[in-house]
């Protein structure tokens, strides 16, 4: 069978389509990306991540006998301006398949670095993001490293909550024992930093860490566990950052003091706008200084 894939990521690897791909060549069937549309193939899989326009891959897609549409993208309606989880739109991967080595010859310039989930699911449920409404309000142990990595260099790991799981220090042992660097990419929740948790963070070999300063009432618990971390695995500025929700219920005065008090620890500030396209100027300017580190240190905000 001849087997299209199509997805919105762009500088990033689409791993539900690096898994089909892996699952339909152990079949002996042709797969590619597509970038022929004059070419008729016996089934186009989409996978569309983001809830956005332009990200909408659908009325570019090649003829086909079958069609099938996954991904948070293609179950994520808007309601009175927020994101709602639509869990009738959402077709998750079979079994056999989120369980697969993905195929990393779909995409080679990712080839290494291991791209996957040791969990999923998160406790907080909270109103701007569906991973609690999608995988579940409890973060769970779903594979073991050796599922998705094999002894490449660097691991990304997309955990949404990996400090949430029970079973997260044996996670952690994994990849300090995998001995490859780390990017913690989807955010480690600094409020359940503790001392041990912080000692054991520090034996994995990071690149990259990210934590959440989203909400005003988790300040003291999340700048807590921000010291306790930059005591034990301070990495620099550049490589240690905090993710600043704004657009949703902080005030300016409030975003603009979060990026300065995540700065005055020793990480870089990286400023998130919820329902891009709706925020007032401040916060494009904000984003746009914040975000960049080269126009943080040759201008303050106030100037800039």
């Amino acid at each position: 069978m001849e087997i299209a894939l199509m997805s919105d990521c762009i500088n990033f690897p689409s791993l539900p389509l690096m898994k089909i791909s892996a699952f339909h060549k152990n079949k002996g069937d042709r797969v590619e990306i597509v970038n022929n549309f004059l070419k008729k193939y016996d089934i186009c899989y989409t996978s569309k991540t983001f809830n956005l326009p332009f990200s909408n891959p659908l009325p570019y897609r090649p003829v086909a006998d079958k069609y099938y549409n996954g991904g948070s993208g293609f179950c994520i309606n808007i309601i009175d301006g927020k994101e709602v989880y639509n869990k009738a739109n959402d077709i998750p991967l079979i079994e056999e398949i989120e369980h697969i080595y993905p195929d990393y010859e779909l995409y080679p310039e990712y080839s290494n670095t291991a791209y996957g989930f040791l969990t999923r699911g998160c406790p907080n449920n909270c109103g701007f993001c569906i991973v609690s409404s999608k995988e579940g309000c409890k973060s769970r142990k779903v594979a073991n490293l050796t599922e998705f990595w094999k002894g490449q260099k660097s691991i990304k790991l997309l955990d949404p909550n990996l400090l949430a799981c029970e079973e997260r220090e044996d996670l952690i042992l994994q990849l300090i024992n995998s001995k490859s660097e780390i990017d913690y990419t989807q955010g480690l929740d600094a409020r359940l930093i503790d001392e041990n948790i912080a000692k054991l963070l520090s034996q994995t070999k990071i690149k990259t860490v990210h934590f959440a300063f989203d909400l005003m009432k988790n300040e003291a618990r999340i700048l807590k566990g921000l010291n306790i971390f930059r005591k034990y695995c301070n990495l620099g500025e550049r490589n240690q950052k905090v993710y600043i929700l704004t657009n949703y219920n902080t005030s300016l005065n409030e975003d603009f003091y979060r990026v300065k008090k995540v700065k005055e620890l020793g990480f870089t500030p990286y400023v998130m706008i919820y329902r891009k396209g709706t925020q007032p100027q401040f916060l494009t300017d904000l984003q746009r200084w914040s975000n960049n580190m080269f126009i943080q240190r040759a201008i303050s905000f106030e100037n800039y």
